[in-house]
């Protein structure tokens, strides 16, 4: 256990990737007395539990940077950080069944195009180069970036741990937040069931639960939790689905681990509210289905197991990044599903804002305030 002290620097709240990315670049950018606190255990909460995909291929303009600059990060961060993050970069293959969807990716394309990031559209010929064990006889098109892919959300999380623990970052596990510490609109520290930390910047990196960390100090974000499902089967012979499938309209994403077992998912019907992370036969019996449809040789596989986590979504399907109301307290949330492939960048350009850089990427649009002036971002590009 690390040693307990009653002031900081910086607190900051959620020790999933975002959390922890931002207290190593913050760490990085040379802020001494760094505390992140977790309730429970490091990388327990959505991203332990995420489907663990990285892309580049979104519909605003606002997400291709953020992607983009995500992957420039993930291709040098087992150098940077010294340890593996487990990435590979088998490109996501997005599929279109009605002409609405192609246009819309295609104009994504062309958005994504003008940014530096080379998606292209390709047959079904090329796609079933890409997807050997690919059907999809139904579909109307596909879009195509080669350098997008996964990496496994424990390596890299811990990963960045390691690095930020090596800069002097302290790390307090199974330590709730049980306040916000504010005085004349100005954040002061927090309080948690371990006693007082004292500081003069907090920042809410509590994923679904950050809706209730931001109500402690006052504020209002129209944040809630979504749970979804997820499955995965036994190991079978690489090369059926190397990449990452995704469809929009088809509501699924799919990709083979490096070992062979196929992992899949898909948005939940109705979009439940919950905090309950229960799996569901429903789940199982439809995600079945699509997997099977779409590749066939999937057929009489065996499922090894399936679980569920929480999509922090926000009304637009964009994260908020920024300061609130109350000075120098901070959010970093609400990426809605893509909190584990945008974090590298999300928490470098956050910690070089906080330390009186000029961030990498301008994310004032992703003010929390957009909501009540009803300038939402809609991205498409979202399951």
């Amino acid at each position: 256990m690390m040693e307990w002290k009653n002031t900081a620097n910086v607190v900051i709240i959620g020790g999933g990737i975002i959390g922890v990315s931002t207290a190593y670049y913050l760490a990085r950018n040379g802020m001494k007395n760094i505390v992140l606190i977790e309730k429970g255990t490091i990388c327990g909460g959505s991203t332990g539990r995420c489907g663990a995909g990285i892309r580049a291929q979104w519909g605003t303009e606002m997400n291709c940077r953020l992607g983009i600059a995500a992957l420039d990060i993930f291709e040098q961060l087992d150098q940077e950080l010294g340890m593996s993050v487990g990435l590979n970069q088998g490109g996501y293959l997005l599929v279109a069944y009605n002409e609405k969807e192609l246009e819309t990716l295609r104009t994504g394309m062309d958005l994504q195009n003008s940014l530096g990031i080379k998606s292209r559209q390709i047959s079904l010929k090329e796609a079933r180069e890409i997807c050997p064990g690919l059907a999809a006889d139904d579909a109307v098109g596909f879009f195509f970036h080669g350098r997008d892919g996964h990496a496994d959300p424990f390596l890299t999380t811990f990963a960045y741990l390691e690095a930020a623990k090596g800069l002097g970052v302290t790390c307090h596990r199974h330590t709730e937040c049980t306040g916000i510490l504010v005085d004349g609109g100005v954040v002061q520290g927090v309080e948690t069931d371990r006693g007082t930390i004292h500081a003069p910047v907090v920042i809410n990196c509590a994923g679904a639960y950050s809706q209730f960390i931001a109500r402690m100090a006052g504020i209002e974000i129209p944040n809630w939790a979504e749970r979804h499902e997820i499955m995965i089967t036994e190991p079978v012979a690489p090369g059926v689905c190397p990449c990452m499938l995704m469809s929009f309209s088809g509501n699924y994403y799919i990709q083979q681990r490096p070992h062979g077992s196929i992992i899949c998912g898909m948005s939940p019907a109705g979009h439940p509210e919950d905090f309950q992370n229960k799996s569901t036969w429903q789940f199982i019996e439809e995600m079945s289905k699509i997997l099977v449809r779409l590749l066939p040789r999937t057929k009489g596989i065996r499922i090894a197991r399936q679980w569920a986590g929480m999509y922090d979504m926000t009304p637009d399907a964009q994260p908020i990044i920024g300061e609130t109301d109350v000075k120098n307290f901070y959010h970093s949330t609400g990426y809605s599903g893509h909190g584990f492939m945008l974090a590298p960048v999300a928490g470098k350009i956050l910690a070089q804002h906080i330390t009186g850089k000029k961030p990498d990427i301008d994310f004032s649009m992703l003010d929390y305030r957009r909501f009540t002036r009803g300038e939402h971002i809609r991205e498409s590009n979202v399951v």
